[in-house]
């Protein structure tokens, strides 16, 4: 919310004039004479013996400064300003006052503007969902020990997204400067060691100057594919000293730009495809840009090759005919050369996998297929936490960005030798296959289109047909629903829709929509829709209040299956595994009785509310109401009664 919303503006420096200008006049009051006292020349006097002990004695005490002028946090907000960064989310705390303050009336709560989260989790993933779709980061603070550790879960999902997000925890790292009591329990002598296995750089600046190159090199970092979360260490000290005229100086900002492959490499794959009989090509994290996505198109389109989107990214248009993602396993058991791009778990990918008492894997492509893999996963990679998957034997491993090597692979195919023929005949074959495989689609989703509890395709199909005309975003993953928002909905750009979580960890949906849905605001009004877990949601309630205090327009839709439906599923799997049947796997894992109202929820929140909506013949007509509310400028909710997937 903007500078209005406190008030009658007071600026902070003709606050402190009026209170100083307060104090004297009052001093004047109570003892008459002392202005004219001051101002008339001293008079030389002879002191009566014991006069100055008894002068001193009598004096009051010196009273502690209590106002100041520009400080250092008024310094880091210069700094911030200098890096264009749109936002800053905060759930309050006092390791911070003086960033927070000077942010919003030294810097005039513009640019960065505040934005109020009730939990860490909350601020950390709208920081997430808002970089992947604006492009550059938000910034997040989080207050001390204690915040970061709230936060740590929403930037471990960053760090495996490999997405930028700047944070910048309070800290009080002078124990003499310490206030007694909670000070000291919100206080370390290395905050960032907290999430250090999980972010790519941090540091804990201890003066001015070391905070502005620190802040400048950790955006710098955070935005360098891979990108990743970085962590600046704001000591409160730092923050609130007093400082003068002469101010460190704010180093200029530069670009940094990721590497492409290397030309000999790029040059021997690009002659592996041109050979290839049948290639296929598989992409995950890779696409940050509508460039790269006609890149990719161009690619598919020059070697006449399917296309597997794992869906970490917008990456290829959905209802392209090279687009054979939904019939991966055949397209790769076809295979003589894949090439991988960005794939986040390429073993997992090229094997099926048995998840029974003997776990069992085999490759899907035939023997002797030659795989080239072309990413930045090795050049960010971390030993503890293993979200790098399971290793997998490549021919060739292309260490490089795959976006930024795309050009290159490009220009390297035109000078290969394809044949014209080949290619036209493989991809009149790839269409053949790609309308049956649609058709496969639109027959399973017909399964329970009557049905009570709403299903998943009949609700994504009911709501695509009412915003497929306008310039619509998905804001959450859809991996939940099975994939039925890319399956049925034709996405063409980039922005349409923001991937995975990364780590899927719960409650990272909510409020990664509404940093989305805020970026999607500031280009120009787009539609942002969310479709969100119930048991998700119930773990960052509070983004409701954010959505509605900050009147950011977002339809939430609430896939309410009333469940942790996966977890229902891995029940039954144990149940079956030791032969005592299924009829107990709905304990621990069930979200009823009570059953949640969430549009209740909603309004409590100041959020328009509808729900729950049971029949899907009340679904078209509940969703034309809150998108009206959307359209409006204002958050919606729609509580859908649903299928478990």
């Amino acid at each position: 919310m903007s500078k209005s919303e406190s008030g009658p503006q007071i600026g902070r420096r003709e606050l402190f004039g009026t209170v100083a200008v307060g104090v004297v006049g009052a001093a004047a009051v109570l003892t008459p004479g002392v202005a004219e006292a001051q101002a008339a020349p001293a008079k030389p006097a002879v002191a009566a013996p014991g006069a100055a002990a008894t002068a001193a004695e009598s004096a009051p005490p010196e009273q502690p400064m209590v106002t100041v002028g520009k400080t250092g946090s008024d310094f880091m907000v210069d700094v911030i300003k200098t890096l264009d960064i749109g936002y800053v989310s905060v759930m309050p705390g006092s390791t911070f006052r003086a960033l927070h303050e000077s942010i919003i009336n030294y810097g005039d709560n513009t640019k960065p503007e505040l934005i109020t989260c009730l939990h860490e989790e909350i601020a950390v993933s709208m920081a997430h969902g808002y970089a992947k779709v604006a492009g550059k980061p938000m910034l997040t603070f989080l207050h001390g020990v204690v915040g970061l550790q709230h936060g740590s879960m929403a930037i471990y999902n960053a760090w495996a997204d490999r997405v930028p997000v700047l944070a910048v925890v309070g800290n009080t790292l002078n124990a003499e400067e310490r206030r007694p009591g909670v000070e000291w329990t919100h206080s370390a002598q290395d905050n960032a060691a907290l999430v250090r296995d999980f972010t790519k750089w941090d540091d804990m600046p201890v003066s001015l100057t070391h905070f502005a190159e620190s802040m400048i090199r950790a955006h710098e970092i955070a935005t360098t594919p891979p990108c990743a979360p970085t962590v600046i260490v704001a000591d409160a000290e730092l923050a609130e000293r007093m400082i003068g005229d002469d101010q460190p100086v704010i180093p200029p900002v530069a670009r940094a730009f990721p590497p492409a492959g290397d030309p000999a490499a790029i040059a021997t794959a690009a002659a592996l495809l041109a050979g290839a009989r049948a290639p296929v090509i598989v992409v995950d994290r890779m696409v940050r840009s509508q460039r790269g996505l006609e890149m990719l198109v161009e690619l598919a389109e020059t070697l006449g090759a399917p296309v597997i989107d794992l869906g970490a990214r917008m990456n290829m248009p959905s209802q392209h005919p090279l687009n054979l993602t939904w019939s991966a396993q055949r397209m790769l058991a076809q295979a003589d050369v894949v090439l991988g791009l960005e794939v986040v778990d390429l073993f997992g990918t090229l094997n099926t996998y048995l998840d029974r008492v003997e776990r069992e894997s085999a490759p899907i492509p035939r023997r002797g297929s030659k795989i080239i893999s072309i990413g930045s996963a090795l050049l960010l990679t971390r030993p503890n936490f293993q979200d790098f998957q399971r290793y997998q034997p490549v021919d060739m491993d292309i260490s490089a960005d795959g976006e930024q090597t795309l050009p290159y692979l490009l220009a390297a195919l035109r000078q290969a030798k394809l044949d014209p023929a080949t290619v036209a005949a493989r991809t009149a074959q790839l269409k053949d296959a790609s309308a049956k495989m649609r058709q496969r689609v639109r027959d399973q989703a017909a399964y329970g289109w009557e049905a009570s509890p709403i299903s998943v395709p009949r609700l994504c199909s009911d709501l695509y047909s009412l915003i497929k005309d306008d310039d619509w975003a998905l804001v959450t993953p859809h991996q939940f629903q099975m994939h039925w928002q890319t399956k049925l909905w034709n996405f063409t750009r980039t922005y349409q829709h923001i991937g995975t979580s990364g780590g899927n960890g719960v409650g990272y949906q909510a409020g990664a929509a509404l940093g989305a849905a805020i970026a999607h605001r500031d280009a120009g009004g787009r539609l942002a829709v969310a479709i969100l877990g119930d048991g998700d949601l119930m773990c960052t309630p509070g983004a409701l209040w954010t959505a509605a205090h900050h009147q950011v327009p977002l339809l939430m839709i609430v896939h309410n299956n009333r469940a942790y439906h996966q977890e229902v599923m891995h029940i039954q799997v144990m149940s079956d595994r030791h032969a005592r049947g299924i009829r107990n796997a709905h304990i621990g894992t069930r979200i009823t009785s009570p059953d949640i109202d969430f549009a209740t929820l909603a309004k409590s929140m100041g959020v328009w509310g509808e729900g729950p909506i049971a029949s899907p013949d009340d679904l078209v007509p509940a969703l034309q109401r809150a998108l009206a509310v959307v359209r409006d400028g204002k958050p919606a909710l729609v509580d859908v009664v649903s299928q478990p997937r």
